[in-house]
């Protein structure tokens, strides 16, 4: 049996705008059958990646491969499917009426496209809703013909950038579902988001860009694993806001505020502790806590982490 070549393979590639560096030097690799989540913060240089892959920006170096094809080429083209983060379909037609503009817009004769549709339409579960006009459906169905519109020509890679934004828990777990099938068809995935659970929840491998390379990257468990050696987080939702003497008391025990101080965080030490004795040494503040939690640190809870840390350099991504 043959092996089939990476869906997206990027070495040392290198963009800047003007006298600014945005990509310093980013090494990635997308196995045909992969999902991999790109995460980082805004600004981070995430679109700019997903621009130097689709050839609509020119590197200062490096090189970029697709299905196992280089060069800026309309074979090599071919082999992306983009699924932008604005809808980008025609709200006026159908969605059959769009599958079927989008495949003639990529080369495939009146046939092929009619084909293709059927095979895309079943693959993404939107047979029910062909007939319906693009504009009148929820942000999930338009999402879903997006993805459709993408695959029509069947590429080694699919690049989706924040897919579930707007659209509710419903859709974003049906849409899971879509993108961890056509992984299992076999075609890669590159999941820019902001969502860390989804991330966590459908990511084989996921990785951090910042500092213009990609670093950490694994797989979502061993990275969060890896870091925390087994501490908790604490969560304290307070029923008020505490006063200057209370948050300088959990401030100086390295809690941290969110929602204008009325959760504070931060990850435990080296010897786990228990709600009971949390309780009791807030109270001797005079801290009033609504709820207590120990979790499991997961993706979010690294990313704070790695928020705090010099970006990695060049040659430490893995």
């Amino acid at each position: 049996m043959i092996a089939r070549p990476p869906a997206l393979q990027v070495e040392g590639l290198q963009i800047s705008y003007g006298s600014k560096a945005v990509l310093n030097g980013v090494d990635l690799l997308v196995q045909a059958g992969e999902i991999f989540g790109l995460l980082g913060p805004n600004g981070a240089g995430k679109t700019t990646l997903i621009r130097g892959i689709c050839g609509r920006c020119k590197p200062a170096a490096g090189m970029v491969a697709i299905g196992g094809e280089t060069g800026q080429t309309r074979e090599t083209r071919r082999q992306i499917g983009l699924v932008p983060q604005e809808i980008a379909l025609y709200p006026h037609l159908t969605a059959l009426e769009n599958l079927l503009v989008f495949g003639r817009l990529m080369g495939l004769s009146a046939g092929e496209a009619r084909r293709a549709t059927g095979w895309a339409s079943a693959a993404t579960r939107i047979e029910a809703r062909l007939g319906d006009r693009v504009g009148i459906l929820s942000g999930g169905w338009k999402r879903q013909v997006n993805i459709a519109a993408a695959i029509l020509h069947r590429p080694a890679l699919l690049i989706l950038d924040e897919p579930t934004v707007g659209v509710d828990v419903e859709a974003r777990n049906h849409l899971h579902d879509v993108i961890t099938e056509l992984a299992r068809a076999g075609m890669g995935v590159l999941l820019a988001t902001h969502d860390l659970d989804q991330a966590e929840r459908i990511c084989g491998r996921v990785g951090f860009l910042r500092g213009g390379v990609i670093g950490p990257q694994g797989a979502p468990r061993a990275l969060v694993d890896g870091r925390f050696q087994g501490r908790q987080q604490i969560i304290i939702e307070l029923r008020r806001l505490p006063d200057p003497a209370q948050a300088a008391f959990l401030e100086q025990r390295s809690f941290e505020p969110a929602q204008g101080g009325m959760i504070w965080s931060r990850m435990s030490g080296a010897t786990p502790v228990s709600a009971p004795d949390l309780s009791s040494w807030l109270a001797s503040a005079g801290i009033d806590a609504r709820e207590l939690r120990l979790r499991e640190p997961g993706l979010d809870s690294l990313f704070v982490e790695l928020s705090r840390d010099k970006p990695a350099a060049r040659g430490d991504a893995s």
